[in-house]
């Protein structure tokens, strides 16, 4: 087994942890929980021998294999099958039942096995690299927010897998509900400090809060029984009958070591500005239809009214339109068919999944939160940052040098900046600690306005939505109920339906003529794709050059127009790359 002993690491004068010890008991599932930058990855790097530590020994038994999942991808197979069987060990090569039962969980199809790796985006070479550590089947599994690019079902499916993981496994995640599914024992990094406790998340907290509770209490006593005894010593003391007893106080008070008072965590506390509007309806989406290749339509049909006040959650499977349809309604991108009205009054907050990828590198975090509102006063704008966490010297760190919590911090301070009654959240908790996950349902909840949400999270969906918007195999429709009303009397049977016998008909009645124009077609608008994608980004360029020129002028309207062209030419970016990605698959397929 695993064993950690008087582990320490600091970076310049602030420690992560100091002296920490646990073991790793066999078949154990430890949860690793703490606040972002409490040293949870950091602890996987030493683990794993990607970091040293300053003090302390990893202690493993000879040939004990770590498993890690990457987050660097190397693509060296034809097929998306063969890349995945490369996690096979030596003599399971041919066990490949196995690769693709893991595959179908994770949420390919069968007809993706034989795609080439290279079509898939990002997030499915995540889960692909997943499919190939657990396929290893390490002696010990580390698995560092590995929720981040799944959808409800496959987090479902690994929830079960890792249940039954027969080796030892410690796993990061900011979803409480899948942790607690999986763990049988927390281990927890709470100021500087290691504990590790058999049980849930929430029994490791509520033992932390009572032993913070017990602390208090016990410095408070010392300090009454201190204080005491110093009254007595400041009176008797020059008295010679009470000399003696005096003395012994003094004696008494030296011997009290003292317990200096717990420092405050910091914990993200807020709520959003609310634009007041009377209007009932604020936003009516009409037989809205949308597709990035014209043979596969994404979006048909769809009919949508938000009203004020409404709580809607946007759930399916990836690659349904969650985020193609939250992109719709936030005008990032224009339907085929149909029209999106909003009443004057709309004012929308847009948290989207690559928001925090815009955010301008070279800009401190106040200049950020700053462009999202030139009316605000430079106190305004440090106030915003301090409710996110970025206090003093903090708020002028570079977007550069933030993690991806605290990026997801800066754009929520973005929102927050300007005034909404549309809130437009878009996996809006991938990058947050439980606690600041916390905090935004809780702002959520106190949010007057409309709320549209898109989101893996169990926890959110069982408390925030009263209406649903379903994203399944047969297209959007809409669920008049909470989520438990819907697993209550739908659930997730919806994905199982298979594509229609009449569509698959269609398909095998094209000719092998027909099939080689198409191929032709799909062809040239690749390529169209990927010069206008050369265009544009030459063009975002120069955009860029007269940001850094604006910067140094330092004019915050200029800054403010140039800031808005760069979000606009990089949304025209990231949806010729959708279009690229779809046409890809549409090609290979």
């Amino acid at each position: 087994m695993l064993r950690i002993e008087n582990l320490s690491k600091s970076y310049g004068d602030r420690t992560l942890f100091k002296n920490c010890s646990f073991a790793l008991n066999p078949k154990e599932r430890l949860g690793l929980v703490g606040r972002n930058g409490s040293g949870k990855s950091t602890l996987f790097r030493i683990i794993t021998g990607e970091e040293t530590q300053d003090s302390g020994t990893v202690v493993k038994p000879k040939n004990y294999r770590i498993g890690y999942l990457e987050q660097h991808v190397v693509l060296t197979q034809e097929t998306l099958l063969e890349e995945a069987c490369l996690g096979l060990r030596p003599e399971e090569k041919e066990e490949t039942y196995k690769a693709k039962k893991i595959l179908s969980g994770l949420g390919f199809s069968v007809a993706d096995f034989e795609k080439s790796p290279h079509v898939f985006s990002g997030g499915f070479h995540l889960r692909l690299q997943l499919c190939k550590v657990l396929l290893s089947e390490p002696d010990l599994l580390l698995l560092d927010e590995p929720t981040n690019y799944l959808d409800i079902i496959a987090i479902d499916w690994l929830a079960k897998f890792l249940k039954g993981w027969q080796h030892e496994l410690i796993i990061i995640s900011h979803d409480r509900k899948f942790l607690d599914h999986v763990i049988n024992a927390t281990l927890g990094i709470t100021r500087g400090e290691v504990l590790k406790l058999k049980g849930t998340t929430q029994e490791y907290y509520d033992y932390v809060v009572q032993q913070e509770e017990v602390f208090e209490k016990t410095r408070q006593s010392i300090e009454k029984k201190k204080a005491h005894m110093e009254k007595f010593v400041e009176r008797f003391g020059a008295k010679a009958s009470k000399a003696s007893q005096a003395e012994s106080r003094k004696k008494a008070i030296a011997k009290l070591a003292p317990l200096q008072k717990l420092a405050q965590i910091e914990n993200l506390d807020f709520s959003f500005q609310e634009s007041v509007t009377a209007s009932k309806v604020l936003i009516q989406v009409e037989d809205v239809a949308f597709c990035y290749t014209e043979d596969k339509p994404l979006i048909s049909n769809f009919n949508l009214v938000v009203e004020n006040g409404a709580k809607i959650g946007i759930i399916g499977k990836n690659g349904r339109g969650k985020s193609t349809l939250l992109k719709l309604i936030a005008k990032e991108l224009q339907p085929n068919e149909g029209r999106i009205r909003t009443i004057e009054s709309v004012k929308v907050g847009y948290f989207g999944q690559t928001n925090i990828d815009r955010l301008a590198s070279e800009h401190t975090i106040e200049q950020e939160i700053g462009l999202a509102n030139p009316k605000l006063s430079y106190g305004q704008v440090r106030s915003i940052c301090a409710l996110m966490m970025f206090e003093k010297d903090d708020a002028k760190k570079k977007i550069s040098l933030l993690s991806g919590g605290e990026r997801s911090r800066v754009l929520l301070g973005k929102i927050i900046a300007t005034p909404c009654n549309v809130l437009l959240l878009d996996e809006p908790t991938n990058h947050l600690d439980m606690e600041s996950i916390d905090a935004l349902m809780h702002a959520l909840d106190e949010f007057s306005g409309a709320v549209i949400i898109v989101t893996h999270d169990e926890q959110i969906l069982s408390k925030l939505p009263d209406k649903l918007v379903l994203c399944h195999p047969r297209g959007q429709e809409i669920f008049l109920g909470n989520y438990e009303e819907f697993l209550a009397k739908e659930g997730w049977q919806l994905e199982e339906v298979p594509d229609s016998g009449l569509q698959k008909k269609k398909t095998q009645e094209k000719t092998p003529q027909i099939q080689s124009k198409e191929k032709k077609d799909l062809k040239r608008k690749i390529e169209r794709f990927e010069q206008d994608i050369m265009k544009k980004e030459n063009e975002l360029e120069k955009i860029n050059q007269k940001l850094a020129d604006a910067q140094m002028r330092n004019n915050p309207s200029e800054l403010a127009q140039i800031a808005k062209e760069h979000e606009l030419k990089k949304n025209e970016i990231d949806a010729l790359f959708d279009l690229l990605h779809n046409t890809h698959i549409a090609y290979e397929s």
